[in-house]
């Protein structure tokens, strides 16, 4: 087969070509294609795992973040290598399509596609109504002091460990920071939300100064937001080690809870500065997320969702 005269255009990454590599997505850091896929492939041993087999929301900016970005859950024509589209009951019961990836080819894929936001739901395809994971998220209003998103991840991680469930922390590569427990696939949406809902109330009651469990903008300003709703069906949360397409190529990050001691914004991670961190780490902070066998019980939900005082015994975290 003669050699391309355009050798460029025939990069491939894990298999899969990429069409234009050398085309900029991030115009602030020069951040291309080929460098997304790069970025793609150095993190899919730790990324895969959460979203393999899951109904995805993709942001995609084929032209980089600065020029119009869209949302889409499925695609229309030839679906490419190392993914498929399955049917997937709405709340209507309707069947809708949604875009799942099987394998590193997948994930390259989506960076061939200009995919800078990767949002898995809380359930698999194979299961679409029984989540497998609690999600908060921590979202700072306007005004709202940093320090007051990591008492209140501090706070859902101290409450339920007294429940039972470990949690795992993340960055959002945004402004806050999402408290995930992986659970048994056991209860549908509505149980799961009304027991998230229930503790992101009990915090904010705990300290309505400086938390708020309402997305209303209004109330939100200076206080952080304990969102709950991504334990909701059909919502998505962004995925361990998926950039954002925000400035400086911001990555959602695992953390381990000690490095709350010194962390100081969301969005520190990067593209370009991620190498380096996982380079430092003995290993992935989110080992052990899936051989948690973790169940919520009955007693756990009747405990949270039961009206109670505020838990101001969490207060000094």
């Amino acid at each position: 087969m003669p050699k391309s005269a355009h050798p460029e255009q025939d990069l491939r990454i894990a298999g899969v070509r990429l069409s234009n590599p050398e085309r900029v997505l991030y115009m602030d850091q020069g951040i291309t294609k080929r460098q997304l896929a790069e970025h793609y492939q150095r993190v899919a041993d730790y990324m895969l795992p959460h979203i393999v087999g899951r109904p995805l929301s993709l942001l995609r900016c084929p032209h980089g973040p600065g020029e119009p970005c869209f949302f889409q859950q499925r695609l229309d024509g030839k679906v490419p290598p190392g993914m498929e589209q399955v049917t997937i009951a709405d709340a209507n019961g309707q069947p809708a399509t949604h875009l799942i990836v099987r394998d590193l080819a997948g994930l390259i894929g989506l960076a061939q596609l200009g995919v800078l936001e990767i949002h898995p739901w809380g359930a698999t395809a194979a299961d679409p109504d029984h989540p497998d994971r609690l999600i908060f998220d921590l979202d700072p209003g306007e005004e709202a002091v940093w320090e007051d998103v990591l008492h209140g991840a501090r706070w859902l991680h101290r409450r339920l460990a007294a429940l039972g469930l470990q949690s795992f922390l993340r960055t959002t590569g945004g402004k806050g920071l999402h408290v995930v427990a992986p659970i048994a696939p056991e209860h549908d949406w509505d149980t799961i939300k009304t027991f998230a809902r229930s503790i992101a109330q009990q915090l904010a009651a705990d300290d309505p100064l400086r938390y708020v469990a309402t997305p209303s903008k209004a109330e939100r300003i200076g206080k952080v937001y304990v969102d709950y709703l991504r334990n909701a069906r059909g919502a998505s949360s962004i995925a361990n080690y998926s950039p954002r397409a925000r400035k400086n190529a911001p990555v959602a990050t695992p953390l381990l809870w000690s490095d709350l001691v010194q962390l100081d914004r969301s969005d520190a991670c990067t593209i370009r500065n991620i190498p380096t961190r996982l380079n430092t780490l003995p290993d992935d902070p989110w080992t052990g997320f899936f051989e948690l066998h973790q169940s919520l019980t009955k007693a756990m939900v009747a405990e949270v969702t039961a009206a109670r005082p505020p838990l101001n015994q969490y207060h000094h975290l």
